[in-house]
């Protein structure tokens, strides 16, 4: 039950590979996104709104072919970035990792958003009137009282990285040691004969990944609040 196989491994370590550079990539851009939704009012809000939040409505194979269309090879914006670039993105992992960041990325926007939101604005006043630029009281006010919500909205994006399969396998198919994450080898073993055990062992493994980057999380965020609150 538990005799891993080097394909399992592969497809394992693809799977945090491409979660990790999904999430960390995704982040900073939450950060400013998140920021942007909690402390401004601008014309088409509610339309910016909803398109971050898109991706958790739409099926998520729309998204993959949309992808396809927008960072395929010949696409809008695939083919220039593979004839000026060199860069590819297509039946790629680098493009799973994309995939994944886009399908993750209303999971990490949503906590850093209300954690910013909860972050009492006089104390950013506060600081403003002592001198702080505004750069300075985002890095010094806003995002260390923000950083539960921060570190939440990572770890859900981390989670929902490591199980993307809709809009994976459509964008980058689904090529062992290549772009066969956890959820597309499961996918596979379940057609195929005697593979049960093998799609239990990676169930199991899928399950024990999530389970940890929660706790984790749980543990940072008790930390981070510790920490702002002097205890």
């Amino acid at each position: 039950m538990f005799d891993i196989s080097p394909a399992e491994w592969t497809a394992i370590l693809l799977s945090i590979r491409v979660a990790v550079v999904a999430t960390l990539v995704a982040t900073p851009l939450g950060i400013a996104v998140a920021w942007l939704l909690a402390r401004r009012e601008f014309w088409g809000k509610s339309v910016a709104d909803a398109i971050i939040y898109l991706p958790l409505v739409l099926p998520p194979v729309v998204t993959g072919y949309l992808l396809l269309l927008t960072f395929g090879r010949r696409g809008l914006i695939g083919a220039w970035l593979a004839d000026h670039l060199g860069i590819v993105f297509a039946f790629r992992w680098t493009g799973a990792a994309l995939a994944c960041g886009i399908m993750s990325f209303p999971l990490l926007v949503r906590p850093i958003r209300l954690s910013i939101e909860a972050v009492d604005r006089r104390l950013e006043q506060a600081a403003s009137t002592l001198g702080a630029p505004p750069w300075r009281v985002f890095w010094t006010v806003t995002l260390p009282l923000a950083l539960p919500g921060v570190l939440a909205g990572m770890v859900l994006g981390f989670a929902k990285a490591i199980g993307e399969f809709g809009a994976t396998i459509t964008f980058v198919s689904n090529i062992p040691g290549e772009t066969q994450t956890i959820s597309s080898a499961i996918y596979t073993l379940t057609q195929v004969p005697d593979g049960d055990a093998a799609a239990l062992r990676l169930v199991a493994i899928s399950i024990a990944i999530a389970m940890a980057a929660l706790v984790a999380s749980e543990i940072f965020a008790r930390r981070a609040t510790k920490r702002l609150h002097g205890l």
